[in-house]
């Protein structure tokens, strides 16, 4: 019983510390924008981000139940899977964070946890452990449609945005007022993450407690969880994940104010729509989609296709790279009390690691937009200069 409690107080500890890595990792998916039209000042968005991620965490408990009621059969009627398999899962969720994040890869914090919680069930349950019907409905086919939906809205959007005014073409920006707007269409998708990504970890904790039949079958986060997974991900998001906010900001197009504000509009209504039906979205695919959408309805703006690609290769690894660390994680909890201090020791040392590698090329909030989109021209209209007239 003393290794059960061991075991479910790591799991509470580190899945409050992936909390918290999604929280800086996703940061980018409100403010890159913002920060990189000057809308907001670096620290000013990263606060004003941790202050609304706080009160969205609040607003809904769907997507958790997804999690731990759905995702991963358990109790009655279902496949017991313990504790231990749920630390693995984590693990594994946890490097692939830090590894993206080193990288400046915008990867789905929320695939990285399906994808490691996959992994160690399926090693230490089975293939019968996992309900594929949920994983399929409310991860795979979301992670496919939002982006895409996302991205088609913002390019309609901004279309829409660039005819509504277009009698500044080549001219002093009067799109500037656009800035003022992204203050709310980033606030916006600050609440949404809130919304999305906190209930994960709420999920998985209710999860750990249905396992070792704290709480019943079916039922939801309880208060004080709600509370601290809250705080988690708003400390994290506070943190400022400025590798990421760089690549989206400035790596995928130089984005204008006009365009910012219907990315992050778009982001925000499919985050909102799909947190209400209960589908475990990742955030950063959407946000991803969104800009390269508003990159693709401005004219003469140019989409980064290079880093969309990376992007993409980090989304199509997400899952299965955070699933293989999470099945190694789970065989060798197998061992008992010796495997788990093995695989935090292991675990905390790629952390460490990872963190003295970012030391080398720091990305901070004085650095991490080398130069603010010029909106002074919000679009540049080449005309064909007029033919000279030749005296005769």
């Amino acid at each position: 019983m003393e290794l059960v409690t061991l075991t479910v107080v790591l799991v509470i500890a580190l899945a409050l510390f992936f909390d918290f890595t999604n929280g800086f990792h996703d940061t980018a998916n409100a403010m890159a924008t913002p920060i990189a039209t000057g809308a907001l000042k670096p620290k000013t968005a990263v606060l004003l981000a941790a202050i609304l991620n706080l009160v969205g965490a609040f607003l809904s408990t769907e997507v958790a139940k997804t999690i731990s009621g759905g995702l991963i059969r358990e109790g009655e009627g279902g496949i017991q899977i313990g504790p231990e398999l749920i630390f693995a899962g984590l693990i594994g969720a946890i490097v692939w964070n830090m590894l993206t994040w080193l990288l400046g890869l915008p990867s789905s914090s929320s695939h990285a946890l399906f994808g490691g919680l996959i992994g160690a069930a399926i090693v230490g349950a089975g293939f019968g452990s996992i309900d594929f019907g949920v994983v399929l409905s409310k991860v795979i086919l979301p992670a496919l449609i939002a982006p895409v939906t996302a991205g088609l809205v913002a390019y309609s959007a901004t279309k829409l945005a660039y005819r509504i005014t277009r009698r500044y073409d080549g001219k002093p920006d009067g799109r500037d007022g656009f800035r003022y707007a992204q203050i709310f269409s980033s606030s916006l998708v600050a609440l949404a993450h809130g919304t999305n990504d906190a209930q994960k970890t709420m999920g998985v904790i209710t999860l750990t407690f249905i396992a070792v039949g704290v709480q019943s079958v079916g039922s939801g986060p309880e208060l004080w969880v709600i509370v601290v997974c809250a705080f988690a991900i708003a400390l994290g998001t506070y943190m400022g994940g400025w590798r990421i906010i760089k690549t989206i900001g400035t790596g995928l197009t130089d984005v204008k104010p006009a365009q910012g504000f219907a990315a992050e509009t778009s982001t925000a209504a499919t985050i909102l729509a799909s947190s209400h039906l209960g589908f475990a979205l990742s955030t950063t695919q959407v946000a991803s989609g969104s800009v390269i959408g508003s990159g693709l309805g401005r004219r003469g703006s140019t989409v980064r296709w290079g880093t969309a690609g990376r992007i993409a290769l980090g989304w199509l690894m997400t899952l299965p790279a955070a699933g293989i660390v999470g099945a190694l994680a789970a065989a060798v909890a197998h061992l008992g009390l010796v495997g788990i201090i093995i695989d935090a020791v292991v675990g905390i040392g790629v952390i460490l690691t990872i963190f003295l590698l970012s030391r080398r090329n720091e990305v901070n909030h004085s650095n991490v937009v080398s130069e603010v989109a010029d909106s002074g021209r919000a679009v540049k209209i080449k005309r064909n200069p007029k033919p000279k007239k030749v005296k005769k």
